[in-house]
């Protein structure tokens, strides 16, 4: 396999906003530049907005004063000194400088291999490219490194790269990297996130993470742990042996009611399938970079001018989270409508209750004393307005009306990759897995593998009126699940408005925290 050389950074904005990507291409590993967008438009700012960092750029080769006014703002760590500086300035500074050194990265790298005459040059690129980032994007590593230049007696290129070639060479002598050891070691968590970044969606990173974690059980016991095939320190190479016998493992506990929703409904994989899907999780972490913002993460999005709170990472649109708002606080204002008329509509005693109970939070033992009745009496009035409040919020949206819709469509559009931060859809995938094996399994051969109810029913030996009884039972099974849970999101919801306007009400909103003390011990008296 072989390599592509890398070309060089077209100008002073490109060489403190782009790294590396590396790319395997039909048995050549290609190098190239990316674009990081939201540090290009941080230098494009100072070039607006601050007069000597724009002049730094109208030079002809100024690049050792650019990296020595990042260094100044990194090492200095000021607080923001303008009001256009962006907060985050110093962070930004020293991914500036990360970036920067990618391409010390490559030519550490090229150096060590021309040294050494590497056989397997593609697999050492791989190896000592990750080596050289490792200690890069390690901001304790990279900071002690910086503390020791002087720029005064030679360039940053120079200084960096003299530094990396030891690192490797100090590394690769014990045999310390390799793309096995780097999969076997990386966490879920710095898995998912590199897998997001190299543009990979669900139902496919959960399947990929379930799958290494039966590689790394199979590679450990065969290879890591195995003296026969492990005689030096370095990481051997897994076979095809060990691949498909992780596919078995996959296949076989992808059936656990325990196994990921999204793992549940694929299909059985097999040992090259499995390999693929381990070399794109490699591929992933070796183009991670740790200091480099995910494309769609809050921070990009507030950088590109975005001021919303939160976005599911690719996959909805900001005119259609504008719409879900837009509803949503539509729906809000009208429950607030509603739950105030019923509450002007409450007696005067029950009204008092609510204060007393969600305003000033006293037990209901108290309250009842004050009443001269039990405290089931009161609880029993509790209950009574609360079913009030309850029953007014359904008229708002019926959801028997429309939980069958919601139902069908999740099925139709979301069953093989779900919402989580949407609490029905995460209610649904709980429900699912509570259903009986056939019913499960039915579902999954209609709705994740898009096969048709006579299919099926061929698949199973089983008669096509069955199979379609058998979907309406399990979709009534999933609705009746949903008006369960809204029936317990409408209480939490209710629980939170009480408390609310209990204690913005008017009659305690003249109460200072002293009066309501005393207020209190009044009222107990």
């Amino acid at each position: 396999m072989m390599y592509s050389n890398l070309p060089n950074r077209q100008n002073l904005v490109d060489k403190f906003s782009m790294y590396i990507k590396l790319e395997s291409n039909n048995g050549h590993l290609n190098l190239q530049w990316q674009s990081q967008p939201y540090l290009k438009r941080n230098i494009e700012l100072y070039q607006s907005r601050h007069e000597q960092f724009a002049n730094l750029f109208n030079q002809k080769d100024s690049t050792r004063e650019i990296v020595q006014f990042w260094i100044d703002m990194a090492f200095n760590d000021l607080p923001q000194q303008q009001d256009w500086e962006p907060s985050n300035r110093v962070a930004k500074a020293w991914e500036h400088l990360k970036i920067y050194c990618e391409k010390s990265c490559y030519e550490a790298t090229k150096q060590v291999l021309k040294d050494t005459w590497q056989a397997h040059i593609n697999e050492s690129w791989e190896e000592y490219l990750f080596i050289c980032r490792c200690l890069i994007y390690s901001d304790n590593k990279f900071r002690q490194i910086l503390e020791k230049y002087n720029s005064r007696t030679s360039l940053l290129d120079t200084y960096i790269t003299g530094v990396l070639i030891k690192t490797i060479k100090d590394e690769a002598g014990v045999a310390k990297f390799s793309k096995w050891r780097l999969l076997y070691k990386k966490s879920d968590k710095e898995l998912k996130e590199a897998l997001l970044r190299d543009g990979r969606y669900e139902p496919e990173i959960s399947q990929m993470l379930f799958a290494r974690k039966y590689f790394k059980l199979v590679y450990q016991m065969n290879k890591v742990q195995n003296p026969t095939t492990r005689v030096s320190k370095k990481w051997p190479e897994p076979d095809s042996s060990d691949f498909a016998e992780a596919a078995q493992y996959y296949n076989a506990e992808k059936l656990l009611v325990c196994a990921p929703h999204e793992v549940a409904i694929s299909a059985n994989t097999t040992g090259e399938q499995l390999k693929a899907g381990m070399e794109i999780c490699i591929t992933a972490l070796q183009n991670y970079p740790k200091s480099i913002t995910p494309r769609c993460s809050l921070e990009a999005l507030k950088d590109a001018g975005c001021e919303f709170d939160a976005l599911e990472l690719g996959l909805i649109s900001v005119d259609k989270l504008e719409d879900c708002t837009h509803q949503q606080s539509s729906l809000i204002n009208q429950a607030e409508a509603i739950l105030q008329q019923q509450l002007q509509a409450l007696k005067p005693d029950q009204q008092e209750i609510l204060l007393l109970y969600y305003g000033l939070r006293i037990n209901q033992q108290e309250i009842a004393d004050k009443f001269h009745v039990t405290q089931g009496a009161i609880a029993h009035r509790l209950q009574t307005i609360e079913r009030k409040f309850i029953k007014s919020l359904y008229s708002l949206k019926s959801p028997p009306i429309w939980v069958s819709k919601y139902v069908e469509q999740w099925l139709a559009t979301n069953y093989k990759a779900p919402i989580y931060a949407d609490l029905i859809q995460a209610t649904l995938v709980v429900a699912e897995k509570k259903l009986a094996p056939p019913e499960r399994e039915i579902l999954q051969l209609c709705y994740a593998h898009n096969l048709e109810p006579q299919v099926i029913a061929n698949q199973l030996g089983i008669n096509q009126s069955l199979v379609q009884e058998i979907l309406q039972k399990t979709q009534a099974k999933l609705e009746a699940a949903v008006i369960q849970e809204i029936d317990i999101l409408i209480k939490k919801f209710l629980q939170i408005w009480l408390a609310k306007i209990s204690q913005t009400s008017p009659y305690l909103a003249n109460l200072s925290s002293g009066d309501a003390i005393k207020a209190k011990v009044h009222l107990m008296a």
